[in-house]
């Protein structure tokens, strides 16, 4: 894949709501990452479940999703098992299926830099065990 950066639910929320507290530095940390980002389907899932009910914020989500900036990364039957193996490893934690597919993907993908809002999961959560995140932006809000 070519993306150099994964991303998050909670950091395409703050990009596409203007009120949310993590807005602008999730804006200033998106314009220095060169696109496209690596996201998954289970990122998408929580997005068009929590973007709300109305359909200028639904059909907002949709016009991010399609403009090329995010890159579908896709999790096969036969990688399910280390998903699962994430989940449990962090499950003091606990990681929700989003979050464990993301770092699954940083794995394989060769990735270590995530624009997320979950700073304290991600600053914990360990690429095969030992490598940290980069996370974005840099400063918390």
């Amino acid at each position: 894949m070519v993306a150099n950066a994964l991303i998050d639910t909670g950091a395409i929320l703050a990009l596409l709501d203007r009120t949310d507290r993590w807005h602008d530095a999730c804006v200033s940390a998106f314009r220095e990452l060169r696109l496209p980002l690596l996201t998954s389907e289970a990122v998408l899932t929580e997005l068009f479940h929590l973007v709300g009910d109305s359909r200028a914020e639904m059909e907002s989500a949709w016009k991010f999703v399609r403009s090329g900036a995010l890159i579908l990364g896709t999790i096969e039957q036969e990688e399910l098992a280390p998903v699962h193996g994430l989940m449990a490893r962090y499950w003091d934690r606990p990681m929700n299926f989003a979050d464990a597919t993301l770092v699954y993907l940083a794995k394989r993908e060769s990735l270590s830099v995530v624009l997320t809002v979950d700073q304290a999961d991600f600053t914990t959560y360990r690429i095969e065990g030992k490598r940290q995140f980069r996370v974005l932006p840099s400063k918390r809000v």
